[in-house]
């Protein structure tokens, strides 16, 4: 029985990274708004935004077929609806350029979703004591799948003929990895079965087993848990997708056009260590806590970016990063712990659909304050205020969470 659960977290790791191409559209950016979209920005970002809201769709979807069917097949149609979407982007041209968003946006972003839930929730049953501690494995596999393909993906480009030229052909070779990794992967994907309780000696001796109610999606949705939950998520995101969209542009504008990447690296490879580290933290101090402390830091690290020159724009870039990867941990194990485990992957899939919102929003912020800025950086800079607002007003949408849920406890 352990083997089988630990066939599922190496799968879903080895899944995840490659989902981690979706948090290096940064390099992808400039070439993609000069070929196709005549220099603008925000029509450019979008694609990255369809990608990342329309994966909150097929999350919802996914987990409903995976229910009714299997995590495994789910996950295998999914591979190849994502490489499916990013084979056919390799074609788009000038002449019909938001075929890019039907493709890479939405058939990625819908092929993502049926992998990128399932695969959390499928592990999450199989530990389901260690929830902050695997889903932060997993979900770090994801942010440090940008520091593995960055590197890979500009070599890709500059050897198809550079920027303006290579991206789109660079999406070919991603459809053939996502294909192989996602497909193979799900072989090794299987749910515990019914009424499986992996509760160690030391965990039952230390403290007693919380009941926690198992929400069906339709419970789920009558409950103003789910709108704080969602609402706070749309708002917390903002800043960290800011940054991720457009890390290399802002670099090269900042006068660091030759080591520009590396704010790529940074932010992938920072999500990635504090997917890991706050989820660890978080089975600690609780997710709301830390939720709290992360949109905190987010907060204020938004409001330095126009101060930040030569080498400390990685610093913050990194910091932002680290932040906003822990968000990505813990609103995932808080889904599970307000509405149960039985129906995790339907259930966070709606959730999601408060990323999705805020993917949208704040690229057509950033993409717009993008476009004013396009001869002085620092007028980019109100779409970080904006940020910060929103993620002081998902704290307070998380405090309402906390005083909902400790009369929950009262009454019990």
């Amino acid at each position: 029985m352990k083997k089988h659960g630990l066939n599922a977290l190496f799968a879903a790791i080895a899944i995840q990274l490659t989902l981690g191409v979706a948090y290096i559209w940064s390099v992808f950016q400039t070439g993609i708004a000069n070929s196709l979209f005549n220099g603008d920005n925000a029509p450019a970002a979008l694609t990255f935004s369809l990608l990342l809201a329309t994966l909150t769709i097929g999350s919802v979807i996914g987990g409903k077929l995976a229910v009714k069917y299997s995590t495994r097949i789910v996950v295998f149609i999914g591979g190849i609806i994502l490489s499916a979407g990013f084979f056919l982007a390799s074609f788009v041209t000038a002449a019909y350029p938001w075929l890019l968003w039907v493709t890479y946006g939405v058939m990625g972003g819908v092929g993502m979703g049926f992998t990128y839930s399932t695969t959390i929730a499928c592990v999450q049953k199989w530990f389901p004591h260690k929830k902050g501690f695997v889903t932060g494995i997993i979900v770090s596999a994801l942010g440090f799948g940008g520091v593995v393909f960055t590197p890979i993906v500009e070599i890709l480009i500059t050897s198809f003929g550079g920027s303006g030229i290579g991206e789109t052909k660079t999406f070919m070779v991603l459809s053939a990895v996502f294909l192989c990794v996602c497909t193979i992967g799900s072989l090794f994907l299987k749910n515990p079965p019914e009424g499986f309780a992996a509760v160690s000696p030391a965990a039952s001796a230390s403290a007693p087993v919380k009941k926690i109610i198992e929400y069906t999606p339709s419970q789920m949705l009558k409950s103003v848990k789910f709108y704080l939950l969602t609402g706070a998520f749309m708002l917390a995101c903002m800043g960290g997708l800011m940054m991720i969209g457009f890390a290399k542009p802002i670099a090269v504008a900042k006068g660091l056009g030759t080591t520009a990447t590396i704010g790529v690296l940074a932010i992938s490879m920072f999500n990635s260590i504090g997917r890991l580290v706050w989820g660890i933290v978080s089975d600690k101090l609780g997710r709301k806590n830390t939720i709290i402390i992360l949109l905190s830091g987010t907060a204020v690290l938004a409001l330095f970016v126009n101060l930040a020159v030569s080498f400390w724009i990685y610093v913050l870039i990194a910091l932002i990063g680290f932040f906003y990867g822990g968000l990505l941990s813990n609103f995932p194990s808080l889904t599970a712990d307000l509405f149960g485990a039985k129906h995790m992957s339907t259930n966070y899939g709606f959730v999601l659909l408060g990323f999705g919102a805020g993917a949208i929003i704040s690229s057509q912020i950033a993409g717009y304050f993008r476009n004013i800025a396009i001869n002085d950086i620092n007028l980019m800079f109100p779409a970080f205020v904006i940020s910060s607002f929103c993620a002081a007003a998902g704290i307070g949408l998380i405090l309402i969470l906390k005083a909902i849920r400790k009369r929950e406890r009262g009454l019990n």
